[in-house]
C-alpha cells in the first residue's frame, strides 16, 4: 500500500542537495573576501557598474585608417633602399605572378648588411651574392608584403593586410594619417590609392572590424586585470571610436588607467631559479597576425623588436650561455609580473644570436586559443593603434546610490506583489507561497554569485536579466503547482511522475526557447546586450536544472507530510 511507505527525509533528496550545494557556492563568492573573486566594494563581492557605483566614462578615438592602394614593387625597393645605398642600386629583375608572388632584384656597389634588409623588410627571403666589388641582391615576397613594408617603414608603424572579397585588398595603416598624406607617400613611389567604378578612393578614417575587436580584448586584458574587472564595459561606437565605462573611478585615475600601458618584459633563465631582465613592451615594434605550421600543426605568433631591443637579446642570450645550449635557458614573457610564455630558444635561433641579432621572431603555442591569448598579451605594452581621448565625464556616485535603492525598492514591491497573487490563488494550501518566494529569491542568489565569478559588473543590464529571469521562475512553479494539484491534492505514484514530467517538458521548452533567443545577443552583442544574454542564460538555465527541481521536492515533501495526497489510482486514470 502506498500509504506505508516511509517518506524520504528532505534532506536526502538529491535535488534538495544540489541546490543547496549551490547555494553555498554562490554565498562563497559573494561573501567570502578571498580569492580571484573577492573586492573591496564593501560587505559583498558584487562588483557594480557605473548607473550603481558613479565613475567616468572615457570616449577613444582610434588613430588609423583603411585604404585600397597600389604601387610596384621595384619603385618600393628603389626608394626604401635609397638610404642605405648612397651609391644608388641598379633593377636588374622584377617580376609578379598570376597568384601575386613577387621578387625585384638589384645590383649596388656599395656594402650590403643582409640584416638591416631583413629587418627593413620584414622579410627572411632576401639572398646576397658579390663578385667583383659588386653585391647582387634578390627578394623573393609578394607584391602586397612590398606594400606592407613601404607603409610600415614611412608611417614607422604597423600595416596589416586585410584579402577582402574580389581578390582585393585593403591596408590599415595603424596610426592617425589623412588622405592627402596616404596620396603623397604612394606618389613617392609612383603609386596610388585605388578608385571605385564611381571615382571615389577606397580609404576611410578609422580601423578594420577585426582590430576594433582587438582593441576591446586588449583594453579588456589590460585594464580588466588592474581593476580586477573580467568583463569591463567597453563598447565599440564605430570602427573609430571606444566607449570605456569605469565604475568607481574618478576622471582623474580613469585618464591615468588607459593612457598608461601594462608592463610587458621579456626575461631569459640563466640559471635553474633565476632569470635575467631583457627587454620591455616598448622594444616590441608589432605583433603579427597567428600563423600554423601545415606540417605540426602548432601555431606561431610572430612580432618585430627594433633595433635596441634585438641587439639586447643577443647580449644576453650569448652571456647567459643560451645560445650554446638553448634547452636550459629559456625565454620568459612576463605582463604586469605574471608569466605569461615560457619556451628554450631554436636550435636555428641559437646559432644565428652567436653572429648576430634577430629582429623577427615567432612564438610558438599548441593551440589556436592560446595564441590569440598570447596575441593579446604581447600587445598590452602597447594598443594595436594609436588612441586618443576625445571625450570624456563623469557620473556621481549619489547617482547610482539613487538607482540602486529604486531597483531595490522596485524587487520588493515586485516580490510582495507575486506573493499577495500566489497567495490568493492557493489561500487553502498557502503555505506553499513561502517555498516559491524562497527559491525564487535563491535564484536571485545563484546569478550574482555568477556574476562575481565571472567577474562581471552589476548594471542596470544584469538588473533586468535579474528581474525577467526571476518573472520566468514564478511562472515555471506556478505551472509545477498547478501540474501537482488535483482538486486541491497532489496525485500519487505514477500520474504524479507524469504529471511531473509534463510540467518540465513545459519548462525545457520554455528554457530552450529564451537560451536561443539570447544566444545571438551574447555572441555578437557588447556591453549592454552581452551582459543582458549572459544573465539571462545563466538565471534560466539554473532556474530549470537546479532551482525548479527543487521546488517540486519541497513542494511534495510539503503537500504528503500534509496528508494532501489522493490514494493510489487505477493505472487506466
Amino acid at each position: 500500500m502506498m500509504e506505508e511507505k516511509k517518506e524520504k527525509p528532505l534532506y536526502k533528496d538529491f535535488q534538495i542537495i544540489i541546490w543547496v550545494i549551490a547555494l553555498l557556492i554562490s554565498l562563497t563568492f559573494l561573501f567570502v573576501p578571498i580569492g580571484w573573486w573577492s573586492t573591496d566594494s564593501g560587505l559583498t563581492n558584487i562588483q557594480y557598474g557605473l548607473e550603481i557605483e558613479g565613475g567616468s566614462t572615457i570616449y577613444l578615438e582610434l588613430g588609423g585608417a583603411v585604404a585600397q592602394v597600389d604601387a610596384a614593387p621595384q619603385n618600393i625597393v628603389k626608394t626604401m633602399t635609397a638610404a642605405a645605398f648612397p651609391s644608388g642600386i641598379e633593377i636588374t629583375g622584377s617580376n609578379i605572378s598570376r597568384d601575386g608572388a613577387a621578387y625585384v632584384t638589384f645590383k649596388t656597389a656599395d656594402p650590403v648588411n643582409k640584416t638591416a634588409l631583413e629587418h627593413l623588410f620584414n622579410s627572411s627571403n632576401i639572398y646576397v651574392t658579390a663578385s667583383g666589388g659588386i653585391s647582387e641582391v634578390n627578394m623573393t615576397s609578394s607584391k602586397t608584403g612590398f606594400i606592407t613594408s613601404y607603409l610600415a617603414h614611412v608611417y614607422g608603424t604597423e600595416v596589416v593586410p586585410y584579402s577582402r572579397s574580389g581578390g582585393s585588398v585593403e591596408y590599415e595603416i595603424r596610426t592617425k594619417t589623412t588622405e592627402n598624406q596616404l596620396a603623397g607617400h604612394m606618389q613617392a613611389v609612383n603609386g596610388s590609392i585605388l578608385t571605385d567604378y564611381s571615382g571615389k578612393t577606397h580609404y576611410r578614417d578609422g580601423t578594420t572590424a577585426e582590430t576594433v575587436q582587438t582593441m576591446i580584448a586588449v583594453l579588456n586584458n589590460k585594464l580588466g586585470n588592474g581593476l580586477g574587472v573580467k568583463d569591463l564595459p567597453i563598447r565599440s561606437v564605430s570602427d573609430q571610436y571606444i566607449q570605456i565605462d569605469f565604475a568607481g573611478k574618478n576622471l582623474t585615475d580613469a585618464r591615468e588607467l588607459v593612457e598608461t600601458p601594462g608592463r610587458f618584459e621579456i626575461r631569459i633563465q640563466t640559471t635553474e631559479n633565476e632569470t635575467a631582465h631583457v627587454l620591455y613592451g616598448d622594444s616590441i615594434e608589432s605583433v603579427g597576425i597567428i600563423g600554423q605550421d601545415p606540417a605540426t600543426r602548432t601555431y606561431s605568433v610572430p612580432f618585430t623588436l627594433n633595433d635596441d631591443g634585438a641587439r639586447k637579446l643577443q647580449q644576453i642570450a650569448v652571456s647567459a650561455g643560451a645560445t650554446i645550449n638553448p634547452e636550459a635557458h629559456n625565454l620568459t614573457m612576463v605582463l604586469d609580473e605574471n608569466e605569461i610564455y615560457s619556451a628554450p630558444l631554436s636550435r636555428n635561433a641559437a646559432i644565428q644570436l652567436n653572429t648576430q641579432p634577430i629582429y623577427s621572431w615567432q612564438a610558438g603555442i599548441d593551440s589556436l586559443d592560446n595564441a590569440s591569448e598570447l596575441q593579446i598579451h604581447l600587445r598590452s605594452g602597447a594598443l594595436p593603434v594609436s588612441v586618443e581621448i576625445v571625450n570624456a565625464g563623469q557620473i556621481e556616485a549619489t547617482l547610482g546610490q539613487s538607482f540602486l535603492k529604486g531597483a531595490i525598492l522596485t524587487g520588493i514591491i515586485s516580490v510582495l506583489a507575486v506573493t499577495l497573487i500566489v497567495y490568493n490563488r492557493y489561500y487553502k494550501n498557502r503555505k506553499i507561497v513561502l517555498p516559491m518566494v524562497m527559491v525564487s529569491l535563491s535564484e536571485v542568489v545563484l546569478i550574482l554569485g555568477f556574476s562575481v565569478l565571472i567577474g562581471q559588473q552589476l548594471d542596470l543590464a544584469t538588473l533586468a536579466g535579474i528581474i525577467a529571469v526571476t518573472g520566468t521562475g514564478i511562472d515555471h512553479m506556478l505551472i509545477i503547482t498547478e501540474e501537482m494539484l488535483h482538486e486541491g491534492k497532489m496525485p500519487s505514484g505514477k500520474i504524479y511522475l507524469a504529471r511531473i514530467k509534463n510540467a518540465f517538458k513545459i519548462l525545457l521548452g520554455s528554457a530552450a526557447t529564451t537560451v536561443i533567443a539570447m544566444v545571438p545577443l551574447m555572441i555578437l552583442g557588447f556591453g549592454a546586450l552581452k551582459g543582458f544574454a549572459l544573465t539571462t542564460i545563466f538565471g534560466v538555465l539554473v532556474g530549470v536544472l537546479i532551482a525548479r527541481p527543487a521546488y517540486s521536492a519541497i513542494l511534495r515533501h510539503m503537500l504528503t507530510k500534509r496528508g494532501l495526497v489522493h490514494d493510489e489510482l487505477p493505472e487506466h486514470e
